[in-house]
């Protein structure tokens, strides 16, 4: 997943107001678990996502943030502990390159 290195997201908070998940159920985006129920709604969470004009902001937000729980972007905690070590490499390399 290719992330534009841009000025910070957090710079920008508009994006929040064009979220698809602006108008849905908060806890949804934070289940307990990662197993059982909590399955349907990490799969609920990302379909919210997967519509979401601004889900790679969003998803930016959480590395930026590091936001360490709920479904930031599309992804789950798992997944973006594995994308954001992968981000901060690419923003280090970046930033050697300058």
């Amino acid at each position: 997943m290719a992330m534009t290195i841009n000025r910070p997201v957090d710079q920008d908070r508009a994006w929040r107001n064009r979220a698809a998940c602006r108008d849905s159920d908060p806890d949804l985006f934070f289940p307990i678990g990662s197993a059982g129920a909590s399955v349907d709604e990490i799969v609920a969470a990302k379909a919210v996502c997967r519509s979401c004009p601004v889900e790679q902001k969003c998803l930016r937000y959480a590395f930026e943030t590091n936001q360490e729980t709920g479904i930031w972007g599309g992804t789950t905690e798992e997944e973006r502990r594995r994308l954001r070590r992968a981000w901060l490499a690419d923003r280090r390399r970046a930033a050697v390159l300058r």
